[in-house]
């Protein structure tokens, strides 16, 4: 005997109904939150005055706020939101006499943050606009979200950009979604069998044949399921596939640092120093050009700006009194190297002309130093196998390269010249 699904469908028309509905209701309720949301809060400020504002902060505010997290001040993401425009000038013109005043928020405020007090500025009530214009650009911008592959790192990743708030209330909707479907398919099958086997009785078996019948009133037996035999070797499998995968990873991870980031004893950023102000790190590493070693500054380079910058700051006061008692800075080494390896900077850096960001990643945009490269064997042979070497104003080099393209088209690498020979490394 034939079954009959138009007969279902037919039968069936207000269970489908009711679960198109809750369908469609469903992804009606789930539409992303965030652009109606955008398109409530978001507010146009003047291009111009946004501009000066910007100029103004990262010239005189960011050595100690940012608008996202803390420096030395607070993050000043929605300030504008925490006080009134009035408040906020008065206490850019003078800190310390509205401390003095005794306002709660900023007594509370000057003892959070180590009561270090905030140098006082000249602005005009135009460019004090021009700033908290700025700022609350930036606040109503959106958190971006960084996508990443995970073989080409954050280069070959893609950006969107999208609330967090909202993004949760998305995921949420979704969330319901998926529940609301999962309900609708078990009560349409619960309804669909019921009213297969009441026909059934009414009719003899003349709606489906028994083979179609046997499908219907089958139950699904959990307990049944897990004690069988595929059920255990599959899960026995992936289990076993994946604890040796991790002991493998493990191995292969032994002896690494990549992301090491430690505390050092003094809060330095290099955002601020190499990023923002655009120090040369051969001012403060003196040694990468001419020895093997970079070298870690001395207090007496610190002391040559923070001797009259910032003074009374709480870390470079930590400098001061290093200086003053004739100690060194306690610096805890970030990148490290194993006894057996043999690395020199002048090599690399002076005749070799590598940038410092090839090992050392973007340190411009650290406020803490981290292990960037993993630092491995490998790491560094594939590097030779993949570097031209540099002629530029050495004559050996010169000859070397003229010789090699004399015989070969391809371009002369590191490993051409003996840069996978174990005794350039290891002796």
């Amino acid at each position: 005997m034939q079954t009959k699904p138009t007969k279902l469908l037919v039968h069936f028309g207000v269970p489908f109904s009711q679960f198109f509905g809750l369908i469609l209701l469903s992804i009606l309720l789930s539409i992303p939150y965030q652009i109606i949301a955008q398109d409530e809060e978001s507010q146009e400020y003047d291009p111009s005055v946004v501009k000066n504002g910007e100029n103004l902060f990262k010239g005189n505010c960011t050595v100690c706020h940012a608008i996202n997290e803390v420096v030395i001040g607070p993050a000043l993401k929605d300030v504008h939101e925490r006080q009134t425009e009035e408040w906020i000038y008065a206490f850019i013109k003078n800190s310390q006499k509205v401390i003095k005043s005794g306002d709660e928020y900023a007594v509370n405020l000057y003892n959070e943050y180590n009561k270090t007090l905030m140098t006082s500025f000249d602005f005009s009530d135009e460019e004090l606009n021009a700033i908290l214009t700025y700022i609350k650009d930036e606040s109503s911008r959106e958190i971006q979200v960084v996508v990443a592959d995970a073989n080409q790192g954050l280069e070959g990743g893609e950006v969107s950009s999208v609330s967090s708030d909202n993004l949760y209330i998305s995921l949420g909707l979704n969330l319901i979604l998926l529940l609301i479907i999962i309900f609708v398919l078990f009560r349409f099958t619960n309804l669909s069998k019921k009213y297969v086997l009441l026909k059934d009785n009414q009719s003899k078996g003349k709606l489906l044949d028994e083979e179609d019948l046997e499908v219907v009133k089958s139950q699904f037996n959990i307990k049944k399921f897990i004690k069988s035999n595929k059920f255990v070797g599959i899960t026995s499998f992936i289990f076993i596939a994946v604890f040796v995968k991790s002991c493998i990873d493990g191995l292969y991870t032994i002896g690494i640092q990549q992301n090491y980031q430690p505390t050092q004893p003094i809060a330095f950023s290099h955002k601020i120093h190499a990023g923002q102000y655009e120090i040369d790190c051969n001012y403060c590493h003196t040694g990468v050009n001419i020895s093997k070693s970079a070298n870690i500054p001395s207090v007496n380079i610190c002391m040559n700006c923070h001797g009259v910058i910032n003074t009374d700051k709480p870390e470079i006061q930590k400098i001061l009194t290093a200086y003053e008692e004739n100690r060194p800075i306690e610096w805890v080494r970030v990148h490290n190297l194993p006894d057996l390896a043999y690395f020199n900077h002048k090599q690399h850096v002076a005749v070799g002309g590598i940038e410092c960001a090839t090992c050392h990643g973007p340190i411009e945009e650290m406020d803490v130093v981290y292990q960037y490269s993993e630092l491995t064997m490998g790491w560094c042979i594939n590097c030779h196998r993949e570097t031209e070497v540099n002629a530029k104003g050495n004559d050996y080099y010169k000859k070397l390269v003229e010789l090699h393209n004399s015989s070969s088209k391809k371009p002369m690498k590191v490993e051409d010249i003996g840069g996978l020979e174990c005794s350039k490394c290891h002796y």
